[in-house]
């Protein structure tokens, strides 16, 4: 069974950081890249970033030059340090992977920036 959990969000102010981690399980971690996406209240869900099984990383503009995802392959988990936090980026996030013909996703993790 495939399985997704997030963790590390939280309530921060604005200019704060937080990092998020994405456990996988029921996978064959090493060959499938894993996003992360988030969804706002009353907001459809956008991509943030993304990271091959190697490695290389892909940042929605919202994201660039503030987020950063990296991956620890022996933990078979990803992780999403944000930085630089604004109150827009208050949304659930979760991570995902195309597996077996269908996305799969986690139950997310709530990330909330106010002051």
């Amino acid at each position: 069974q495939v399985q997704f959990v997030e963790s590390g969000g939280g309530l921060v102010q604005p200019g704060g950081s937080l990092r998020l981690s994405c456990v996988a399980s029921g996978i064959d971690f090493n060959l499938y890249a894993i996003d992360w996406y988030r969804q706002a209240a009353e907001k459809s869900r956008e991509f943030v970033a993304s990271i091959t099984p190697g490695g290389v990383p892909t940042y929605a503009d919202s994201a660039k030059g503030r987020f950063i995802v990296s991956r620890d392959n022996a933990k078979d988990t990803v992780y999403l340090e944000m930085n630089s936090l604004k109150p827009e980026d208050t949304a659930i996030y979760l991570c995902s992977a195309f597996v077996s013909g269908a996305f799969r996703w986690g139950q997310g993790t709530q990330v909330t920036v106010s002051s």
